[in-house]
């Protein structure tokens, strides 16, 4: 987990006459490995377990991915440009009794299909991750992404955490961590219903989605009300309306999960826990490109 892999594409882009002359030639910086101190805490914030498959952009010695199969019993594998440094990593798998497990090969990681990962690890510029960014969404809502001391610009994480590193080779004696997890896409119109005394409530929705936050609309019994505090971990979605109801001011809330055009979940409201189905009529767009 290194800078090297970024470099290479800073030093293409240069040499493609993208990058001014001294980005190109800040560019040539050495191989520096992941404090083993901010491996552990990376695999903590993404919770991986032994039922993950674990894809590490940039692998160098291969320790994220030794770490997660010894300690977790994670598999996975790490992809490098640095042949021998995926040479390394292999005898570091063998040595650790891991092998079966982590894999390292000399691959491009925009060539590498992400597509069994449900976490993936990262050591890269911030360019770099926006350039992969558009391919993060289409992996599976839920899939975590972790990265070290660089994030993804306007899509914000879903949680970040400090690490003290004493004698950290580059910077202040500390490292960021970022983890997003890829949200599934719940813009669009829905309806539902839910009991209201004797009778059925309808409902109408209208969510707009960009990145994992959700702003919307929605209306019942003539009268409209936006959702507050909305967003979309995974398939998982969450918010909450301010109503008024029997002349007082109420919080209605809800969560569930999407699957399709389907969220399931439930709805409290005074206390009272309900069951909550929707069903989306018409398909948005959830923003990626801000």
């Amino acid at each position: 987990m290194r800078f090297l892999h970024s470099i290479r594409w800073f030093i293409a882009l240069g040499i493609a006459g993208l990058m001014p002359p001294a980005l190109v030639q800040a560019a040539d910086v050495p191989y520096v490995p992941t404090p083993q101190v901010v491996v552990d805490a990376m695999l903590k914030i993404a919770n991986v377990g032994p039922n993950d498959y674990l894809i590490d952009l940039g692998s160098g010695d291969g320790r994220i991915v030794i770490t997660a199969a010894k300690k977790i019993g994670t598999r996975g594998f790490g992809v490098d440009l640095d042949d021998n440094l995926v040479r390394i990593a292999q005898r570091n798998a063998e040595k650790e009794g891991v092998a079966d497990r982590a894999a390292f090969f000399t691959r491009n990681l925009f060539d590498t299909d992400l597509g069994k990962a449900s976490v993936i690890s990262m050591y890269l510029f911030n360019s770099v991750n926006l350039r992969l960014r558009p391919s993060l969404f289409k992996l599976k809502p839920g899939t975590r992404l972790v990265s070290h001391d660089f994030d993804m610009a306007k899509w914000a994480p879903d949680d970040k955490l400090s690490v003290d590193v004493p004698g950290k080779s580059y910077g202040p004696p500390s490292s960021e961590i970022f983890m997003w997890v890829v949200p599934a896409d719940a813009s669009g119109q829905w309806r539902w219903q839910l009991p209201s005394g004797d009778a059925k409530m309808e409902y109408d929705a209208s969510f707009e989605q960009t990145f994992q936050m959700v702003s919307g609309t929605i209306r019942s019994g003539g009268r409209a009300a936006p959702v507050r505090d909305a967003r979309m971990r995974g398939e998982i979605i969450v918010f909450y309306v301010a109503t008024e109801r029997d002349g007082r001011a109420t919080r209605q809330e809800f969560s569930g999960r999407l699957s399709g055009d389907v969220i399931e979940g439930h709805t409290v409201i005074d206390g009272v826990k309900a069951p909550w189905r929707a069903t989306r009529v018409s398909r948005g767009r959830m923003i990626i490109d801000n």
